[in-house]
């Protein structure tokens, strides 16, 4: 059976759209309140200051499709023109999602070098970026090989590194290990959790400061085909239905804790980290 790794790659991939879209239908608003997180437009106004004439340098890690750009022009408000062109290069080792998210940048933002590769895999020279973040994106990472790979984004990053993650108390995590759990696939790696982040960046000596974000997402009662997507896509695996996951154990206490007053509410613990040179 596939891994956390390997699964997570097969459904980025065009057979997995429609189950992607009804995850983003709910996930969408992570990546507002992370756009919402500090005042992003002041952030970059004062990193495009630091470097000069030159266009920033930015690097997406496991860019998948592109929300977090997209959110930041949303809500941000960064595409007056202020900043300039900044250049964003995008990490994934899915083409697909590479591809999403190149079609999601705007204004500032304009799509650069690609890597087709994992954070582990990459291979540029020490400071090639003014700032590198990863929103969301390395829980499939495996606790082995964490400490090596946050090596590698700090000597690629010649400035500030942001990596947003969640704690191991939030529904992300928390399902993800009852679910694994509750069909039998313990064997199967569990995803990283915010405090498995800091804890490997501790242990390589970076500079970092965390702060915390703690919100709601869901849906209402009779949406159960967007949250039936949403959640296999939580654990990247659309083989088991909604009123499987129900009725399994484990599961079914956390998801009638999940319903209020009939609609759909996950709560989201999210780590705000930020990597200094």
């Amino acid at each position: 059976m596939a891994d956390t790794f390997d699964r997570s790659c097969t459904h980025w991939s065009e057979n997995g759209r429609a189950e992607m879209d009804h995850f983003y239908e709910i996930a969408s608003i992570d990546y507002r309140h992370l756009a919402e997180s500090r005042n992003w437009g002041a952030w970059l106004a004062e990193k495009v200051d630091a470097i000069g004439a030159r266009p920033l340098k930015l690097l997406d890690v496991a860019c998948g499709s592109g929300k977090f750009p997209a959110a930041l022009s949303l809500y941000a408000g960064i595409g007056d023109g202020s900043l300039g062109e900044i250049d964003y290069a995008l990490l994934d080792p899915s083409r697909f999602s590479i591809d999403e998210a190149r079609a999601a940048l705007a204004p500032p933002f304009a799509p650069s070098s690609e890597y087709e590769m994992t954070l582990q895999a990459l291979d540029c020279p020490k400071g090639a970026f003014d700032i590198i973040w990863a929103t969301h994106a390395l829980y499939a990472l495996p606790p082995s090989e964490m400490a090596d790979s946050l090596q590698r984004l700090v000597e690629a990053c010649a400035g500030e590194a942001f990596i947003a993650h969640a704690f191991a108390d939030a529904h992300y995590l928390r399902f993800q290990r009852l679910f694994l759990a509750a069909f039998d696939r313990v064997g199967e790696t569990p995803y990283a959790s915010a405090e498995d982040v800091t804890a490997a960046l501790e242990t390589i000596g970076a500079s970092f400061e965390t702060a915390d974000i703690i919100y709601e997402n869901g849906a209402g009662k009779d949406e159960r085909d967007v949250v039936e997507g949403y959640l296999q896509r939580c654990v990247f695996d659309d083989s088991v239905s909604l009123e499987q996951m129900e009725v399994a154990d484990g599961l079914r206490d956390y998801l009638a804790e999940c319903r209020q007053g009939g609609a759909w509410r996950f709560k989201q613990h999210v780590a705000l980290i930020s990597i200094f040179p």
